[in-house]
């Protein structure tokens, strides 16, 4: 599976709704890699929103998707009122620590790109995760509600790794 790590604007509410550009077509990610408009198509609703990567620990699911403005547009639901971990990653995104979308899939057809890279034309999406830090520039987490409850759940989890830790 293909990674490609992008930092976007994510609007998240108190509910668990999440939304934002997965990729923005205009501009390469880190290591060059740009995806062309329309490689999104075969993408079939919903997709699995996992944490940073890990298939074995989704925490909602993106419901809608379509092209706008330049970019892969996305809108979906942590599962806050029945997943614990959706409510950490909700925690950890109000304060700021999570600030991107990451999307996992396949590359069904791809192009060098010139300067370094690929084009990709066409993909097989499996899952897009939100992430501490995104691959694809300019782009941050925007919506921070409630965040000194978040660095308290995150300094209350540091304290107990450091437990552990001693053992």
């Amino acid at each position: 599976m293909d990674r490609v790590y992008l930092e976007t604007k994510v609007l998240h509410t108190d509910d668990g709704a999440v939304e934002g550009f997965a990729w923005k077509y205009d501009q390469a990610d880190r290591i060059g890699d740009m995806i062309a408009p329309g490689a999104f198509k075969s993408a079939q609703m919903p997709i699995s929103m996992c944490a940073f990567h890990d298939l074995d620990d989704p925490i909602g699911t993106w419901t809608s998707a379509e092209d706008r403005d330049g970019g892969w547009y996305l809108k979906g639901q942590m599962l806050v009122q029945d997943v614990q971990r959706a409510r950490e990653v909700r925690a950890f995104a109000r304060a700021g620590a999570i600030k991107g979308l990451s999307i996992g899939f396949i590359t069904k057809k791809a192009e060098p790109r010139r300067g370094g890279g690929r084009v990709i034309k066409e993909l097989e999406l499996l899952e897009v995760s939100l992430v501490t830090v995104g691959m694809h520039p300019g782009a941050v987490v925007t919506s921070a509600k409630s965040a000194l409850q978040a660095l308290e759940l995150a300094s209350a989890i540091n304290r107990a790794t450091a437990h552990i830790a001693a053992r």
